[in-house]
Order: structure tokens, then C-alpha cells, then sequence
């Protein structure tokens, strides 16, 4: 009977943020506002990679999937908080707080392996120019995005068939907005050994191999433009890469500060605070990074929204 109470779970409660009415109200606002300004940022990115020719490349192909990821990983956790918010209640269901990890998973691994393979691509196109049409091909392009969204599917669903493998005591109060990994780790009452093995050995791996991809591409394309003898070749040629280096540095420098700061320095306020770095500002900043930086996508993104603007005739 003990064990059949520890398992028939059917709901978590988010604490989120604040339990104070005017500050959830002010919250309300504030996360209504980034969410919108995110999708509608990324939409306008996949928009202008659509309809603009000029943007028919392997880089923006790779910038679409990365904005449609972005798009998607935001979605995963604020419509949820700002219900809650909204309603003021606090509740999730079981199912509904495994769907949310399934995707939140998902999305940030997804995010992480886009940025690898764009800095693939941005080390093909400044390492290897004469080659990189012929290797670079509407194939490979199409053969990385899949494998990432069908490997990482798989990972997110082996952490949640794991994660529905526990049994969770009697407090179900998760200090966080969202059902992430470790918060709800730390709420089963069995031994989340294989758990934390597999989050280590498989998440490990993938992500050392994220890292090691950007390094790797990077350190080559560095060595190669220090190469370059006039001072507009290297510049122009680090324009190509500066974009692309400054959301991998925002993103991969907000989510280590989450999961790798020393446990005395995390507490049940600290990490949703946090977190909203890289779950929520990072997908905000990434179109405004992208747009501001490159110039191709700002002259589409401005011819885009001109003609949208501009009655027929």
C-alpha cells in the first residue's frame, strides 16, 4: 500500500517566481512580453529565410531550424507559467509535467546540436571556400537537421521513460517555473541512481560533443583568419562568424552557470532566476543577434516587413 501511495501521483505544484499577487502581475507582464517579442522574432527569421531567395544558403537554412528550436523551447515553459499566472493556480498534472520535460529536452539539446553544426558550416565556408558548395550540399544540410531532432527525441524520451520510473514522496512542490531534471530529481523518494548515470553519460557525451564540435571549429577558423594578410579580409571574414559566435557564447555561457555552479551558491530563488536566461532571453536575443549583425538578413528582414506594410494598389 506504501508503495502504490509513493507512485499514483497525479499532479506537481510550480512555485515559480512569487507567491505576492502584485508581483505575479508584474511578472505576468514581463513574461507575456519576452514570449511574444521571441516568437514573433524567430517567425520573422524563418519568414525572410523562406521568401528570400538571397537567403536560400546552408547558413540560413541552419538559422531557420535554429529560430523554429527557439521558437518552440520557449513555448515549452512560458504559455504554462503564464496560465498558472494567470488563473493562480499552480498545479500541473503528472503527464503534463513529463510532456514538458519530453520537450523542454528536446528543444535545449536540439538547440545545442544546431549550434554545433552551424559552426560546422561556418568553418567549411572560411577554412575550406572552394570546397564548401560541393561539400556543404542540400543533402548533408538536410541529413544534419534531421539526425539532431531524431537523436535528440530519442535522448528526451530515454531521461522521461526513466524519470516516469521513479516513485515521488509526498511533497510535490517543484521550486521552479518549469518541470525540469533536477528539481524533480531531487523529489523522488527512490535511489535516482540510473537516472543520474545516464544524465552523465549520455548528456555528458552529447553535450562534450557540442562543445568539442564548436572548439574544434573555431580554433580553425581563428588560425585561419589570422592568415589573412589585410585587415578588411579578416575583418570580413570574422563578420561571417561573429553572429553565430555570440549566441553560442550567450547560450552555452547562461546554461552552464545553471548546471555547473557550485551547490553552495544555488538556492530554490536563484535557480528559476537563472534559468530564465537561457530559456527565455537567450531565444528572445538570438533573431535581434542575428538581424543586427548580419546584413543579408537585416535587408530581408527589412524588405519583408516593408512589403507587408505597403497597401496594394
Amino acid at each position: 500500500m506504501g508503495w502504490k501511495n509513493l507512485t499514483s501521483i497525479s499532479e506537481f505544484f510550480l512555485l515559480g517566481f512569487s507567491e505576492h499577487l502584485e508581483q505575479q502581475k508584474v511578472l505576468f507582464g514581463l513574461f507575456l512580453s519576452l514570449y511574444l517579442v521571441t516568437v514573433v522574432g524567430n517567425l520573422l527569421i524563418i519568414l525572410a529565410v523562406i521568401t528570400d531567395a538571397q537567403l536560400h544558403t546552408p547558413m540560413y537554412f541552419f538559422l531557420a531550424n535554429l529560430s523554429l528550436a527557439d521558437a518552440c523551447f520557449v513555448s515549452t515553459t512560458v504559455p504554462k507559467m503564464l496560465a498558472n499566472i494567470w488563473i493562480q493556480n499552480q498545479v500541473i498534472s503528472y503527464s503534463g509535467c513529463l510532456l514538458q520535460l519530453y520537450f523542454f529536452m528536446l528543444f535545449v539539446m536540439l538547440e545545442a546540436f544546431l549550434l554545433a553544426v552551424m559552426a560546422y558550416d561556418r568553418y567549411m565556408a572560411i577554412c575550406h571556400p572552394l570546397h564548401y558548395i560541393m561539400v556543404m550540399s542540400p543533402g548533408l544540410c538536410v541529413f544534419l537537421v534531421s539526425a539532431s531532432w531524431i537523436v535528440n527525441a530519442l535522448h528526451s524520451l530515454l531521461h522521461t521513460l526513466l524519470m516516469n520510473s521513479l516513485s515521488f514522496c509526498a511533497d510535490h512542490e517543484i521550486p521552479h517555473f518549469f518541470c525540469d531534471i533536477n528539481p524533480l530529481l531531487s523529489l523522488s523518494c527512490t535511489d535516482p541512481f540510473i537516472n543520474e548515470l545516464v544524465i552523465f553519460l549520455m548528456g555528458g557525451l552529447a553535450g562534450l560533443a557540442c562543445v568539442l564540435c564548436l572548439i574544434i571549429s573555431y580554433t580553425y577558423i581563428f588560425a585561419t583568419i589570422l592568415k589573412i594578410p589585410s585587415a578588411q579580409g579578416k575583418q570580413k571574414a570574422f563578420s561571417t562568424c561573429s553572429s553565430h559566435l555570440s549566441v553560442v557564447s550567450l547560450f552555452f555561457g547562461t546554461s552552464f552557470c545553471v548546471y555547473f555552479s557550485p551547490p553552495s551558491t544555488r538556492s530554490a530563488q536563484k535557480g528559476p532566476v537563472a534559468s530564465v536566461m537561457y530559456t527565455v532571453v537567450t531565444p528572445m536575443l538570438n533573431p535581434f543577434i542575428y538581424s543586427l549583425r548580419n546584413g543579408d538578413m537585416k535587408s530581408s528582414l527589412r524588405k519583408l516587413i516593408w512589403v507587408r506594410k505597403i497597401p496594394s494598389p
